[in-house]
């Protein structure tokens, strides 16, 4: 919780690519797709309109479960250093509210750089605990696609 009491979560990556890379990793659909998602999950389906006012929805499919959604709009795209935009379920959870992801990244090394992404605000503690989740999880993922000479 911040001072002002918003729930909101902040997360710090480092990755082993620079900006441009990681950028591409973050908005083309077939990339996202690799990555995207808690472990377990899929990405069978990922549509991008990148630009500021474009849409975006993702299919997510859990390992047992039905296909669920991700929508949203972006906001700023100013590649290939940052990304805002709308985060929201097709059909949210009662505790659920739009949030905004930021997205930002700078090189700290001729082979590195740092992810930084801020989201909020959660209506309850249990739902930004459980973005974290999933945020670590999925950043995860990318960080060793990242880190892999075969990508």
């Amino acid at each position: 919780m911040t001072q002002d009491g918003a729930l909101r979560l902040h997360l710090e990556y480092e990755l082993d690519d620079l900006c441009p890379v990681v950028f591409r990793k973050l908005t083309e659909p077939r990339e996202l797709a690799r990555w995207w998602g808690p472990d377990g999950f899929s990405t069978p389906g990922v549509e991008i309109d990148l630009r500021p006012g474009g849409a975006y929805r993702i299919a997510m499919q859990p390992p047992e479960g039905e296909l669920f959604y991700l929508v949203g709009e972006y906001i700023d795209v100013d590649p290939p250093v940052g990304l805002s935009y709308t985060f929201r379920w097709e059909d949210p959870d009662p505790e659920d509210r739009e949030t905004v992801v930021t997205l930002s990244l700078h090189d700290t090394d001729v082979r590195r750089s740092e992810l930084t992404l801020d989201q909020g605000d959660f209506a309850t503690e249990r739902r930004r605990a459980l973005h974290e989740e999933g945020w670590v999880q999925s950043l995860g993922k990318l960080g060793e696609m990242l880190a892999s000479p075969w990508d």
